[in-house]
């Protein structure tokens, strides 16, 4: 082993600044929800008329009942969308900050020095991504996809390897 590894091995060494921001990826912005609503809304009209003119009145209020649903389910999933979680490397602390809407932030402190990244792996799967330190297991960035897990898994355990 070399000096500069011996160096960098030990508890006291502060590690390198890191720091990110998990979110959840959304892929229909705004202005796609707009679109959406509109679309939905236009052919819900369109065929609550027909069915109007058909004698068929009361079908008109399922149509629009179809609309609010789908606008509620929407509004639900933006909002599970404003969660996140924050990991920060500064000295000789790491930092699990986890925020989901509705209630209040939870956080987590570990020594980097004694932190594990764990993932568990079934061939080409990415299954979920652990700190572990001192028999506490910790699971972070479960709603990013096994790449996004994978991708990074790398990034926090160079970060942990290399300290400052």
């Amino acid at each position: 082993m070399d000096q500069d590894a011996a160096e960098r091995d030990t508890p006291e060494r502060p590690h390198q600044g890191f720091h990110a921001r998990l979110t959840p990826h959304r892929s229909l912005g705004p202005r796609g929800f707009l679109l959406l609503m509109s679309v939905i809304c236009a052919v819900s009209f369109i065929a609550g008329i027909i069915f109007f003119l058909a004698g068929a009145w009361p079908v008109v209020g399922f149509f629009g009942l179809d609309v609010l649903l789908v606008y509620v389910a929407f509004k639900l999933n933006y909002a599970s969308a404003r969660a996140y979680e924050t990991v920060k490397i500064s000295g000789d602390e790491l930092i699990v900050r986890r925020v989901l809407p509705g209630r209040p932030p939870k956080q987590w402190k570990f020594h980097p020095y004694w932190v594990r990244v764990e993932m568990d792996s079934d061939g080409e799967l990415h299954g979920p991504l652990y700190l572990t330190s001192h028999g506490a297991r910790l699971q972070i960035g479960a709603f990013l996809s096994g790449d996004e897990r994978r991708d990074f898994a790398d990034a926090l355990k160079d970060a942990l390897s290399h300290p400052a």
